[in-house]
């Protein structure tokens, strides 16, 4: 399927406020159980810490803000806590009359740029505030996984929690600045509270990558696609592509993915963080532009 591009739907400084200056950061689609669409992402204050909110667009025409989130969907954590410095969108799942939302908080320590993991909040099916299910991450760390572990796609699938997420435990030093390193993996749960620390590898960067992440999956008939988005050492963020026929082993397609860089404006420079829904016979993608969603987020639709 092609895609083309409707624009900038939420612009992050139209809606300023103390808590969301800018930017709007893996914005994750759901259609709320009231019929709009419901993109939640991460909205940054100056100092660039993460609230999780949302925006609500109009099934009809997703060009149309309906209402952006007043406060924080999930607001940062306790002092000390996984979650403290930041917290940003997963995914978000309605399971059992419950939202579910894996989200990747962040912390700031001495000798690391930041740490990253994973919490569960929930909600109920209005999905305006969720409540942490615990303190303490769903996903920590592991070998091969100590500075990263960062779940982006949540499917309860075959009676099981079926869980892609970016790992890593390295840092890549460009111009004297550290970035992180990491590659995607899985891992099943039957338990969100007691989920795997160590998952199986399913795509790792090839060079000049050095991260690999933000895997979006989602079941087709003869398996399984995924979407991501990978890092070069010359500067280029922008997705790619992967099919499997189980979920776990997966062979890339980077040139099928369907958009490319626009020759000016808020998405010339990078493409990053798709995401899709499909809404009344139509197929939309969300995604992030030029410095990982600083102006907000875009669409995309089938054609």
């Amino acid at each position: 399927m092609k895609f083309n591009k409707l624009g900038l739907v939420f612009k992050a400084s139209d809606h300023a406020s103390s808590w969301a200056k800018h930017s709007a950061l893996t914005p994750t689609p759901v259609l709320h159980p009231d019929g709009h669409i419901r993109v939640y992402a991460g909205f940054r204050d100056d100092a660039g810490v993460s609230r999780i909110g949302y925006v609500d667009l109009n099934p009809d025409n997703p060009l149309e803000v309906l209402a952006v989130s007043q406060q924080p969907a999930l607001d940062i954590g306790r002092d000390g806590c996984f979650d403290d410095n930041g917290v940003i969108l997963g995914d978000v799942v309605l399971h059992k009359g419950q939202w579910h939302m894996f989200y990747v908080g962040f912390q700031l320590v001495k000798k690391a740029k930041f740490l990253a993991f994973t919490g569960l909040a929930l909600a109920d099916e209005r999905g305006e505030r969720f409540e942490r299910a615990s303190p303490a991450p769903i996903l920590d760390r592991s070998a091969g996984q100590t500075t990263i572990g960062a779940v982006h796609t949540a499917l309860f699938d075959e009676g099981r929690w079926k869980l892609w997420f970016a790992r890593g435990d390295d840092w890549e030093i460009m111009n004297g600045t550290p970035y992180p390193q990491y590659e995607i993996a899985y891992c099943e749960a039957t338990n969100l509270l007691e989920v795997p620390r160590n998952g199986q590898l399913c795509i790792a960067p090839r060079r000049p990558e050095y991260r690999i992440g933000r895997p979006r999956v989602y079941k087709t008939p003869t398996g399984f696609e995924m979407y991501y988005t990978k890092g070069t050492t010359t500067g280029d963020y922008f997705p790619g592509k992967a099919v499997s026929a189980d979920g776990v082993n997966w062979q890339r397609h980077d040139e099928r993915f369907e958009l490319a860089l626009s020759p000016s404006g808020w998405d010339s420079q990078h493409l990053c963080y798709p995401a899709f829904l499909n809404v009344k016979g139509k197929r939309y993608m969300f995604y992030n532009g030029n410095n990982m969603g600083v102006d907000g987020f875009g669409v995309a639709v089938g054609v």
